[in-house]
Parts: C-alpha cells; structure tokens; sequence
C-alpha cells in the first residue's frame, strides 16, 4: 500500500454491498459496544457518506474489524474504531510519523502510522479514544498500538503506544522512529 497515492473515494457497489453485510453482522454479534445505537440509522449514515465507507473497508481490509462504538455528543456523528484483538496486523511495522522515518538512517521500515492513518481517512485514536475502546473488550493483550502523542512529547523525540497487561491499560513512550513487528495503530473514524 503506497501512502503517497490518492485512494478512490468511493467503492464499488459490490464491494460496498459487501462491507455492509460484514459491518451489520460485526454490529449485530457485538451490541455491548453500541448501546442505544440502531443498524438501519447507522447504514444509512455510511451510505450517505461513501468516503467514510471507503475509509471502513480501508480498515477491514488492514485487519480492524472496525464497529461502531458511539456517538459523538456534541456532533451526533457515529464512531467507529478498529476492534481487532490485536493491533492491526496490516498496520504493524511501521515508524510514528514521517519525521521519524526521514530520521532514521537504516533498517527503515515501509512507512508510518500518521501517514497511513491520513492515507485510509482514519485518525489514530488518543489516550482518552483507547482507554474509552479498552473498557468496550480486552485489547491489544498481546500487541501494542501507537497513539495520538501530544505535540510535547513529540518535540522531544518520542512517541506513545498503549497495550493491555495484568487486566490493565498502560501508556508507555518510546522513540517515534522505533517500529516493531507487534506494534500497528488503531484508527478512529467519525461518519
């Protein structure tokens, strides 16, 4: 997947008939993730707004498994976030953004998170996005996922990921050019 070319918008209405039907069963096998939420409003919504579709399949296609997990309060807008066990297995590998990449003289991997995430019209989630996600199931048991890093942090060179161990979420930091065959990103995607 090369993050420097533009994506279609829009999917084919095949292949967005398709991702309907995985996204409404997903939906359906996991109503805990989505109280008060109802299919037919959230289908709607998606096919009213066929980039975001795109951005779903996008997801489904990296290994998210990506459901609606509520509403925006202030927006109403629907959202949804990656709810794969693990971190995206498509999305591992990679460095934090792209001045991480640029700054690594070897062993570079094939891109970023932010890149990527900006490529699929996702967003990575932040702390508060990934605590939220973590209390819908158990997360990231094995894997670790970067996150949303204040600029601060940034500035100074590093980058945060969260994990769950011990029946707990943790925050960790590491340096944004680090990547590891484990840790991807989970997306977040307002419809």
């Amino acid at each position: 997947m090369n993050t420097n070319e533009t994506h279609a918008p829009n999917l084919e209405p095949e292949s967005a008939a398709a991702l309907l039907r995985i996204l409404q069963a997903r939906f359906e096998q996991n109503p805990r993730r989505h109280p008060g939420l109802v299919w037919s409003e959230v289908r709607a919504r998606l096919e009213h707004n066929p980039g975001k579709l795109w951005s779903l399949q996008a997801m489904e296609a990296s290994g998210g498994e990506p459901d609606a997990i509520g509403t925006d309060a202030d927006s109403g807008e629907i959202i949804f976030a990656d709810c794969c066990a693990e971190t995206p297995v498509g999305r591992r590998n990679l460095c934090y953004d792209r001045a991480a990449l640029d700054a690594r003289k070897s062993a570079k991997p094939a891109g970023s998170a932010l890149e990527m995430a900006a490529w699929m019209g996702i967003t990575l989630l932040n702390e508060e996005e990934y605590r939220a996600l973590q209390t819908l199931g158990e997360f990231d048991l094995k894997t670790s996922s970067w996150i949303l890093t204040p600029e601060g942090v940034r500035k100074l060179g590093g980058a945060l990921f969260g994990d769950r161990r011990y029946g707990r979420v943790f925050f960790y930091h590491n340096g944004a050019e680090s990547y590891y065959g484990v840790r991807g990103f989970r997306g977040v995607l307002r419809v």
